[in-house]
């Protein structure tokens, strides 16, 4: 058993094979997943696991070089926004309308679905690297 990081063994293995620019999405219980992407769904119950909790995993992780929001969230979620800024300091954000944000997902290796409930608590991470 793993003694560090995340034990989800498909998340793990997600972050192990991403490349440079590689895309994942962390999603609300409400975003559609296109059919053709893979789901990795953590959903229990509303809310649990939260959107927070699961980017403090992945984040931990994984080399982020681009956070992508959608523009909604500074006006719908900014208890959301400011996590997102406190947790990304360095990488680029970039904001886009949540319909651009729909059509980005379809490029993503996963979509991570959390059980959050609040509104535009969805971002897109974009894989950088560690040289």
């Amino acid at each position: 058993m793993k003694r560090h990081g995340i034990l989800n063994s498909h998340i793990s293995k997600v972050l192990s094979d991403l490349g440079h620019t590689d895309l994942i999405v962390i999603a609300d219980a409400g975003l559609p997943i296109p059919s053709d992407v893979p789901r990795i769904d953590l959903a229990l119950t509303l809310g649990v696991p939260s959107f927070k909790d699961v980017v403090s995993a992945v984040s931990e992780d994984m080399v982020v070089e681009q956070v992508i929001l959608a523009s909604e969230i500074k006006e719908k979620n900014e208890e959301t926004l400011t996590y997102m800024n406190d947790t990304f300091s360095e990488p680029e954000q970039k904001f886009v309308s949540h319909e651009a944000f729909k059509q980005l997902t379809k490029q993503a290796k996963v979509v991570i679905r959390t059980g959050e409930v609040t509104p535009y608590a969805n971002c897109i991470l974009q894989a950088g690297v560690i040289f």
